[in-house]
């Protein structure tokens, strides 16, 4: 007989908008406190920088965390011209500056080259794997990092708005899984012939879910404001809206739950969500005219 997991059996996601100056570790911690879930994580590191959505899975939830980790994300971020810092935003050191201050037109001239597939390097300071250890803790230590460069694909990228006095232009990007967007405000002042870092960074989308579903983690704090038994807790199948879905009939269900392959009704391969009735079943793989189970829920 298995032990029984300590906590609430819990089952969905909670969209925290992230303040900044905590990590997104600190908000794991903040709804362990409050909700008490059986198992909890995060889809999506944000910078103790940045802010905006962050979204907490609880349970069953935390199987599907990987096809929300994968799916596009939009931000808005703000460059200041003129220096370069050791982070590639403004909690780093000074390293470099420029007395050159691009124009708005120089600017939307030298967008279409960081759009589509672009090749960029992480920021020293990140928590890519170097060797076994985390790069920024090497950098810490005075280490020499050599960041590998990776292929990113960015959907979109335009000006949102430029303030002379200050030197800052801010923007907005739809990038996909991977995307440094402190390495793409670096990069960009390098091909303007200047320097720059983030000064602001705001994620408002991640996959289905958009600022407009966040709550704000001062609320989530305030036991009075929001008991665990809320609305504010989005179903499990959330997180597979853009994935193929499929009813199967109760027999068929129950050998899905037994980790058993079923005869391949869909249309193609690839995966697939699996529903009974209201219940939801499986993420599954459609392959030699079978659907082979990967991930079983037990909601």
């Amino acid at each position: 007989m298995g032990r029984k997991r300590k906590g609430e059996k819990i089952d969905g996601w909670l969209i925290i908008d992230k303040p900044e100056g905590i990590t997104s570790t600190d908000v794991v911690r903040a709804v362990k406190r409050h909700f008490k879930p059986q198992k909890v994580g995060h889809a999506g590191t944000l910078d103790p920088l940045a802010t905006g959505v962050l979204p907490i899975g609880m349970g069953e939830a935390t199987k599907t965390m990987p096809y929300i980790v994968d799916q596009s994300k939009d931000y808005e971020f703000s460059v200041k011209w003129g220096e370069a810092t050791s982070t590639d935003d403004r909690e780093g050191h000074v390293t470099a500056t420029s007395s050159v201050m691009p124009s708005d037109e120089e600017i939307e001239a030298i967008l279409p080259e960081f759009i589509g597939k672009i090749t960029q390097i992480p920021p020293v300071y990140s928590a890519i794997k170097i060797a076994g250890k985390r790069a920024y803790e090497r950098a810490r230590a005075g280490e020499d990092v050599e960041m590998p460069s990776r292929v990113v694909n960015v959907e979109e990228l335009k000006l949102l708005e430029t303030v002379k006095e200050t030197g800052v232009s801010s923007f907005f990007v739809r990038c996909g899984k991977g995307t440094y967007v402190r390495s793409l405000g670096r990069d960009m002042a390098k091909k303007l012939g200047t320097e720059g870092h983030i000064v602001s960074l705001r994620r408002t989308r991640v996959g289905p879910f958009s600022q407009t579903s966040a709550i704000l983690l001062d609320l989530l704090n305030d036991m009075s404001h929001i008991p665990p038994a809320c609305g504010t807790i989005l179903p499990v199948m959330t997180a597979l809206d853009d994935i193929l879905a499929l009813a199967i009939s109760d027999d068929e269900a129950e050998l899905i739950r037994q980790g058993q392959p079923i005869l391949n009704t869909a249309s193609k391969n690839g995966p697939i969500v699996l529903t009974s009735g209201e219940q939801l079943v499986a993420i599954a793989n459609v392959a030699d005219g079978h659907i082979h189970p990967k991930r079983v829920f037990n909601l």
